[in-house]
């Protein structure tokens, strides 16, 4: 197994920006998900709408979607994106609220990172908004799930490990 690449280090180990002038401009797509663990009672009351704050899911969407849109400004050596779509959806469980973004764009440079901050900001809006009534709520298991595009190609997890790669 060859070592990896980190192209995000000049060749004296230096951080810098990864050229992508000379990438061909091609459709990407990328899915992350993530899981905020909180009491049922505060399940009960996000999904009831009977939090305080207000519609916590709908202000989490929001917050998800402006995540995708400004990553760059957060993360140092992502490439500003013209980001083509962004969506943020939920999925209620007992105990847990489970959140997916998937991010599209047509460019030359993949939104892996724009996806996995978009989970991320829409689970802490919710902890922010929930935080009155559940202080013990849990971040859990950001990950990548599907990327597609580039010359790297498509890569899907699955529940016992990644494969494509």
């Amino acid at each position: 197994m060859s070592e990896p690449q980190f192209t995000h280090l000049d060749d004296a180990g230096r951080a810098h920006m990864v050229d992508v002038t000379a990438k061909d401009v091609t459709h990407r797509r990328a899915v992350a998900r993530c899981v905020v663990r909180m009491k049922p009672e505060t399940v009960a009351a996000i999904t009831a709408g009977e939090m305080r704050k207000g519609d916590v899911l709908a202000v989490a969407r929001v917050a998800g979607i402006q995540a995708a849109k400004r990553t760059s400004d957060m993360i140092p050596l992502c490439h500003p994106l013209m980001v083509g779509a962004v969506s943020v959806g939920f999925e209620p469980g007992v105990d847990h609220i489970a959140i997916t973004a998937e991010v599209e764009v047509a460019d030359r440079t993949g939104v892996e990172m724009e996806a996995l901050h978009a989970c991320s900001v829409a689970a802490l809006t919710i902890y922010d908004m929930c935080k009155s009534a559940d202080r013990a709520m849990v971040i859990d298991d950001l990950t990548l799930w599907e990327k597609s595009g580039g010359r790297s190609g498509v890569f899907q997890r699955v529940a016992d490990g990644p494969t494509g790669e």
